[in-house]
């Protein structure tokens, strides 16, 4: 009787184990995503299959394929860009309720906003870009996994994902000796940046960074042949120190490796 009752107990116990360690592991794939329910939009693309109409853009990123965005990116209208303070946010899209045009079992693609689509105001019937429309312009080779091109606009599902970026966050110093200038590109987590600091070798505190556009921030303090450091915060208020980022001989256009990421 005593065995039975030590198996038992033994039983007990694992079961207890095995349950918590499955709710951790439920909590961890739900933290995942940023927001599991899915909302109406409509897609379309712009630019070619080779992406070179994607590159540069209103988030003020640079070569997409030098900077690792490639061709998983898209526009966002008015509704979704909030001014571009979500450039750097990944969505995941779907093709959804167009059976003339879906892909069937197309799946979904997960994209970062890394450009504008503007209104045009002229035009208020057809255009898919004016407010309070949520619209994607993707990529075509993007939107040619969701549906076949000759659609020219479906209507898709979307939600806000979790980016997923090799290596650290990076930075690149441009502007001139009374302006700098830093973009900073493959940042993972939330993806959109909502403060930084940067922090001279000789400067001795944290200064405030403004936001100059998209994913460009400035300060107005001359920091030429000082080491940089920086202090960046997403948007869901997480926030990573990288220290000596940049060492003092750095030369404008240089890029720099954080070394980490959210």
């Amino acid at each position: 009787m005593a065995t039975l009752k030590l198996f038992f107990s033994f039983l007990m116990v694992t079961v207890h184990l095995i349950s918590s360690m499955a709710a951790n592991r439920h909590m961890l794939m739900g933290n995942q995503m940023i927001d599991s329910n899915w909302y109406d939009a409509h897609a379309t693309f712009y630019g070619d299959m080779s992406g070179g109409g994607t590159m540069q853009g209103a988030c003020g990123y640079g070569d997409l394929f030098k900077q690792g965005y490639g061709l998983q990116t898209t526009a966002l209208s008015t509704a979704l860009f909030n001014n571009g303070l979500t450039c750097g946010a990944c969505f995941e899209i779907k093709c959804f309720n167009d059976p003339q045009w879906c892909y069937p079992k197309a799946g979904s693609i997960i994209v970062t906003a890394t450009n504008f689509c503007p209104p045009n105001y002229s035009k208020p019937d057809g255009n898919w870009c004016n407010p309070p429309l949520k619209h994607f312009d993707l990529s075509k080779p993007m939107f040619t996994k969701l549906a076949y091109y000759k659609a020219g606009i479906i209507p898709v599902n979307y939600r806000r994902v979790l980016c997923y970026k090799k290596g650290g966050v990076q930075f690149q110093i441009k502007g001139n000796p009374y302006l700098t200038l830093v973009l900073l590109y493959n940042v993972g987590g939330v993806g959109d940046v909502k403060d930084v600091k940067i922090k001279g070798s000789s400067t001795g505190s944290w200064l405030q960074m403004s936001r100059n556009w998209g994913v460009n921030w400035q300060t107005g303090t001359k920091l030429v042949g000082q080491g940089l450091s920086f202090q960046v915060t997403t948007s869901e208020g997480k926030m990573i120190v990288f220290d000596n980022v940049v060492p003092a001989n750095w030369q404008f256009n240089q890029v720099f490796d954080g070394k980490k990421n959210f």
